[in-house]
């Protein structure tokens, strides 16, 4: 990791594959990660850690499962959202969106228990900043 700043916006032109975070810094044990989104991600759950959200353009959703039912939250950029660990969440984006995450490095992008995997879901525990891996 640099210790030098990083322009976001820079950095999110660096790649164009969606659902495919790049670790842009770390935090004590945490990574701050940024990606692209577009369509849906999977269903999925962090058992022994929260995830933090926050757009920096477009609108994200954020389907949750909880004990009492299932709601939607809705994030136009500049808001942020945080997953409590253990609830079951499915991020999505109809029109597309930036956004910045943090989770302790290492923490898979599907969690520790998810639906099946679609091909446009990278299973990942983020991607060094720069173009998309082979």
């Amino acid at each position: 990791m640099s210790n030098q700043p990083i322009d976001l916006h820079q950095a999110l032109a660096s790649f164009d594959a969606l659902w495919s975070p790049r670790i842009v810094t770390r935090v004590n044990d945490y990574d701050a990660r940024i990606a692209k989104v577009r369509g849906e991600h999977v269903w999925h759950v962090h058992e022994h850690t929260d995830e933090f959200f926050l757009v920096l353009d477009g609108e994200l959703s954020i389907a949750l499962r909880q004990d009492d039912g299932e709601r939607t939250v809705t994030l136009p950029a500049g808001t942020v959202f945080t997953v409590p660990r253990g609830v079951e969440h499915k991020p999505a984006s109809e029109n597309g969106a930036a956004i910045l995450l943090f989770e302790p490095t290492g923490t898979l992008s599907v969690g520790d228990r998810h639906d099946e995997v679609p091909g446009h879901v990278d299973t990942t525990t983020g991607h060094a900043l720069g173009p998309a891996p082979d």
